[in-house]
């Protein structure tokens, strides 16, 4: 009789982290292996319900988040996620967030489970898998590309003179380390934010590239949300580059929705959708991380007008006006768009929208968790970065013939015109007719749940279950403890 095994996941305090995170809980979940997913108390209650299928494998272990107060800032108590902060004030979350390795510890050596999987961030981690004799595995939110961009540990810690990039600009060429053509990097206005925020001082006294350095050192293997179908050649690299096992998990694309609930106020955006034509509908969101200024909202609604196509627009609320999408958008744009688009501001199904067989693309920020959902529907892709790893995702993507991007001035501005021309092409016009061909292909792949869930999350689930590793990183099969 095969023995239970027990994965203790530990993601970053992020929804861009904690879902991918949560999914491959219940992926593994349904391989029959156990799973203690730890987050804190706010996060854990944030999180989708757990089916009651898996109930019996799963638990949810809420360690409570500490308070930190510092002569610069105190963390407010209910802020517990990235989403509840200013992009400033994610550094003293990180401080809390350490302060999480003592009774994480605990916990571990109380449980002594079989894996550790966790993030980039919690470099402690390393530390408390070598004292409880538990083996580590880097699970990736991020895709390969991303990933391989980033680099090896020596390249990211260590001082100016001893890094490979010292500077912003260092950032918007391809690596050395890709050998391949590759489009995948920052543009300089990226850059200029991402340099620091990774190479720079922050208030928990670590720096990212010291986080992200240990955790890669540290583990024995690196699980990645993607593919061969995908991203071969980027998934190979990864191996050579790092020198551990690198393990496709799959894209874990979230099953199709079932039967549309009876729900005000989606009824009225459903009712509006099932009266469109098939393909003819562009869905716009841009993810609750991106903080979106008056500006660029502007531009984005007065694109969305001039493109004359039908819309759906999920705006997260922007922090300078009130819940009212009239007081969000352009003066008297909802008045004349409304027989051509719907606008929410907040929080909405995305994906069910997404599944809605009049959608056909999407202007979108390029996360990857979005770029999954979208094109497994078969969608075209119109991308508009913002933060982090968007931009190198956005440019792998028009590499692979899956997206356009929209046309971004040097310091990152766009215009009105910019946004309807790449939303034309991308929906209805000859030009982008192998872009909609490619997407519609490229969906046997992502939206292939036998392929992601019982071939690569089987082969991960067996990996875990036959490989063990002894503090030495020497590999063999699993002893019962």
């Amino acid at each position: 009789m095969e023995r239970e095994i027990h994965i203790v996941m530990l993601p970053w305090l992020a929804f861009g982290h904690m879902i991918p995170f949560f999914h491959l809980s219940l992926a593994l979940a349904k391989q029959g292996i156990r799973i203690s997913f730890v987050s804190t108390p706010k996060n854990i209650t944030r999180l989708p319900k757990v089916p009651a299928e898996l109930a019996h494998l799963i638990n949810l272990v809420k360690l409570p988040l500490p308070n930190v107060a510092t002569s610069n800032y105190i963390l407010p108590n209910d802020a517990e996620a990235t989403v509840d902060l200013l992009p400033e004030n994610v550094q003293y979350l990180k401080i809390a967030y350490d302060l999480l390795a003592q009774p994480f510890k605990q916990f571990v050596s109380g449980q002594l489970p079989d894996w550790i999987i966790v993030d980039l961030i919690p470099h402690w981690a390393v530390d408390v898998a070598q004292e409880c004799g538990v083996p580590l595995i880097f699970f990736s939110a991020y895709n390969a590309a991303a990933l391989a961009f980033v680099g090896p540990p020596e390249f990211l810690t260590g001082d100016a003179q001893k890094r490979v990039r010292p500077s912003p600009e260092s950032l918007t060429i391809s690596p050395e380390w890709i050998s391949f053509r590759s489009s995948v990097a920052f543009r300089m206005y990226e850059a200029i934010g991402f340099h620091p925020g990774l190479y720079g001082e922050n208030a928990s006294e670590i720096k990212d590239a010291q986080r992200v350095a240990s955790v890669i050192q540290g583990c024995y293997a690196m699980a990645i949300r993607s593919c061969p179908e995908v991203e071969g050649e980027y998934l190979n690299l990864l191996g050579n580059i790092f020198g551990k096992p690198v393990i496709p998990v799959g894209l874990l694309p979230p099953a199709p929705p079932g039967e549309r609930e009876n729900v005000v106020p989606w009824n009225l955006m459903f009712n509006w959708l099932d009266k469109q034509k098939a393909r003819s509908v562009v869905f716009v969101g841009f993810g609750s991380e991106c903080k979106l200024s008056k500006d660029q909202v502007n531009e984005i609604a007065y694109g969305l007008e001039m493109s004359e196509l039908f819309f759906i627009w999920v705006l997260q609320k922007p922090d300078w006006t009130s819940h009212d999408v009239t007081t969000a958008t352009p003066p008297g744009f909802t008045q004349r768009t409304a027989e051509k688009g719907v606008v929410h501001v907040g929080w909405a199904p995305q994906k069910e929208i997404l599944a809605h067989p009049s959608i056909g693309g999407s202007l979108f920020h390029c996360g990857w968790g979005s770029v999954i959902e979208t094109l497994q529907y078969g969608h075209c892709l119109v991308a508009l970065p913002f933060v982090f790893d968007q931009g190198l995702t956005a440019r792998m993507l028009v590499d692979k013939g899956l997206a356009i991007e929209v046309e971004r001035r040097e310091d990152g501005s766009f215009s009105r015109d910019d946004i309807a021309k790449s939303l034309r092409q991308a929906m209805v016009s000859n030009e982008g007719e192998n872009l909609r061909n490619n997407a519609k292909e490229v969906a046997l792949v992502f939206g292939d749940q036998k392929l992601h869930q019982e071939h690569y999350i089987g082969e991960f689930a067996q990996f875990l279950k036959n490989g063990i590793v002894d503090i030495d990183g020497n590999t063999g099969k699993n002893s019962e403890k």
